[in-house]
């Protein structure tokens, strides 16, 4: 893979997703790509980013190792986005954990801390760093897009950790959104229900229920979220969706619980 800053137009607009080794970062990374976009890609397994940066145009693509629950690693990602690119215009706030389907007292504070550390510390750490960055550059500005999930709504039976760092990402996208505004920098937030990917493919054995029981539950394409990120990203400054929400219309979301 090439490092040549010269592979990049000026006039290239970056954007840099995390969680970018598989799934639903891996397929938005790669369509932001085939939209011209130069992407750094973040993770915690150096061989998954370079297999989705191969994917593609791999002069695009920046992979950066990265633990997004440390401080340290976070901002040795951004300096290496300032280094190659110059600029980010785009932040997909994607990477997500989540705990083993137990009664709370039976969690562990490990269980617990890693969860709120990926997915709640780590989107605020990638955030402050991009506000940084955004309100420096020039033209100033950008946008950052937060996965929140059906579960920002509605949580799943035996999901306290992944379902309260989900509700607390809406209070951050909400918070980013006011801040943003003085400096030109959109937040919005994309609550995807059942894409079929890896995460998900336990919904095709069945999963527990609210009611008690075990039920198949249907999923969708990911290229509907992919489409779903793209609309997001592709609005002028002067405009932002908030919250989306995109899900396989059968799934139980709706009278949920």
């Amino acid at each position: 893979m090439t490092s040549s800053v010269s592979k990049i137009n000026t006039g290239t607009k970056v954007a840099l997703v995390t969680g970018a080794g598989s799934g639903i970062g891996r397929a938005v990374a790669l369509a932001l790509c085939e939209c011209g976009y130069a992407v750094a890609l973040a993770g915690r397994r150096a061989e998954a980013l370079e297999e989705t940066a191969a994917a593609t145009s791999p002069e695009r693509m920046l992979p950066v190792p990265t633990d997004i629950s440390r401080p340290d690693s976070v901002e040795a990602l951004f300096d290496r986005i300032r280094q190659r690119f110059g600029r980010l215009d785009l932040l997909f706030n994607n990477a997500g954990s989540s705990a083993p389907a137990v009664p709370i007292e039976e969690l562990t504070f490990e269980q617990w801390s890693t969860v709120v550390g990926v997915n709640l510390t780590g989107a605020f750490l990638c955030a402050r760093a991009a506000f940084r960055l955004m309100k420096a550059q020039s033209p100033r500005g950008g946008r950052i897009i937060n996965n929140g999930s059906i579960s920002a709504h509605s949580p799943r039976p035996n999901s306290a950790p992944y379902t309260a760092t989900k509700h607390a990402i809406t209070g951050l996208t909400k918070s980013l959104a006011l801040d943003g505004r003085t400096f030109d920098i959109t937040c919005g937030q994309i609550d995807i229900g059942n894409a079929a990917t890896e995460m998900t493919a336990r919904m095709d054995r069945g999963v527990p229920q609210a009611n008690g029981t075990t039920m198949v539950e249907p999923r969708m394409d990911v290229r509907h979220v992919v489409d779903a990120v793209l609309y997001m990203a592709s609005l002028p400054p002067d405009a932002n969706v908030l919250w989306l929400t995109v899900m396989a219309s059968k799934m139980p979301l709706v009278g949920r619980g």
